[in-house]
């Protein structure tokens, strides 16, 4: 595995991990987390694919977007990072807040994406989701960044190597590029909501049983608006899934992979 920095157009720079040959796969993280958050299927699909994972904006190695960036900017930034990779088409997988940014990339530029994954992604939160999740993100803005809230959520009894080893990326976050990434992910869960069904590529919607955030029924919304739409909830796990069942979701997403290539 190699890190690397790239250079954008506008000439910012966006740190990724780099490992493997073959079609591009890129991965784009959460919020508060780094592109090691991939490790398990970087690891594990680089035997078959060329595996980019990259620092969300803000984030590790990255530069972070102008101040009052929202989802679309962080779209328009993906696209960017795919045109400066000059790979081609891509396949796209993202978790939470990247799955808002990769199903986003997907619809707003078809001819980037030639197939899309989105773990543990949100759909058309309830009212009082979205008001909890506002009110988390104005806590993050003014710098109470108290993260055992959150791990409880994304974690289940057995996960403690996982939890720890996400606990120190948390821990590490730039403030700021966490607080406006929280704030578009707070705000971003209905702004293509209604757009899911202009994806015609293969995409892969998967969620564990256990995200109350993330849940099994927006998996399953999502799936259902797109052609080639699949949903895949898995049983015993949380928000971080990739990394508490990291070989049920490579699994699945060779699966997805093997059909992006059959339509290649």
């Amino acid at each position: 595995m190699m890190s690397r920095t790239l250079r954008l157009s506008d000439g910012s720079a966006v740190r990724l991990l780099e490992a493997g040959s073959g079609a591009a796969l890129l991965l784009i993280h959460g919020v508060g987390l780094r592109a090691e958050a991939w490790g398990p299927q970087i690891g594990a699909l680089a035997d078959t694919a060329h595996v980019i994972a990259v620092d969300m904006p803000g984030h590790g190695g990255s530069d972070p977007l102008p101040e009052g960036a929202r989802l679309p900017d962080y779209v328009s930034w993906a696209a960017q990072v795919v045109e400066s990779l000059a790979l081609g088409p891509v396949a796209l997988a993202g978790h939470s807040m990247g799955a808002l940014i990769a199903g986003g990339l997907a619809v707003e530029r078809p001819d980037l994406v030639r197939g899309v994954a989105l773990l543990n992604g949100v759909h058309r939160r309830s009212p009082e989701a979205r008001a909890a999740v506002e009110a988390r993100a104005t806590e993050i803005a003014t710098g109470a960044n108290g993260i055992e809230v959150p791990l409880a959520r994304w974690f289940g009894p057995g996960d403690e190597a996982a939890r720890d080893q996400v606990a120190g990326w948390l821990r590490r976050v730039d403030a700021a590029g966490y607080a406006a990434a929280y704030r578009a992910f707070a705000e971003g869960d209905d702004v293509y909501a209604d757009r899911l069904s202009a994806i015609r590529c293969p995409l892969l919607v998967l969620t564990g049983d256990g995200d109350a955030n993330s849940t099994p029924a927006m998996t399953e919304a999502m799936a259902a608006m797109a052609p080639q739409g699949r949903a895949v909830v898995i049983a015993g796990h949380r928000h971080m899934v990739n990394l508490t069942a990291p070989e049920a979701v490579t699994t699945e997403m060779k699966r997805w992979l093997a059909t992006t290539e059959a339509q290649a």
